[in-house]
């Protein structure tokens, strides 16, 4: 059985879905689970964020293709305390005017892409989202900086596609 589930995440994942995160988080217990157990069912995270309190934040995310990335944070124990998808509107409420690159990046993760438009004058970063119902084109939140790498708003756009 373990193999067949092994083979389903492998092709869904070919094809730039997450189906895969359902099954090994579902396994993961805050409180119980530990690092080993983390890395084990999700692997080596993206970027390891050292946090004031001892315990290390772990950010797996599933840009550029999927809508999610995980914060995982694992205490000083090595104990498992919690897993957040942090694309969502919890996590875009929190980004604010003045912020710099490295902290909106502590907050949602690696964006799908960063690009700089020089008539704006802005550098933007893009993460791939949920598509708001019935929709089913790709949605992306996107953060704008100024010259001076300060976050000064933050906008959304949806790539429709003719059909």
């Amino acid at each position: 059985m373990k193999r067949l589930i092994a083979l389903l995440c492998s092709l869904l994942a070919a094809i730039g879905l997450t189906a895969c995160d359902y099954f090994a988080l579902r396994e993961l217990e805050p409180g119980v689970s530990t690092a080993m157990d983390v890395r084990d069912r999700l692997g080596k995270p993206g970027t390891e964020w050292k946090n004031d309190d001892g315990s290390v934040t772990w950010e797996y995310s599933r840009q550029p293709e999927g809508t999610q990335c995980y914060m995982v944070t694992i205490g000083p124990d090595g104990v498992l305390r919690s897993i957040d998808q942090v694309l969502n509107e919890k996590g875009f409420a929190r980004i604010q005017r003045g912020m710099t690159g490295n902290e909106v990046r502590r907050i949602l993760g690696r964006p799908a892409s960063e690009q700089y438009l020089a008539l704006a004058g802005e550098t933007v970063w893009n993460w791939r989202i949920e598509s708001p119902p019935p929709a089913s084109d790709p949605t992306f939140f996107t953060v704008h900086f100024n010259n001076d790498g300060r976050v000064v708003k933050t906008t959304r756009n949806t790539e429709y596609r003719g059909g």
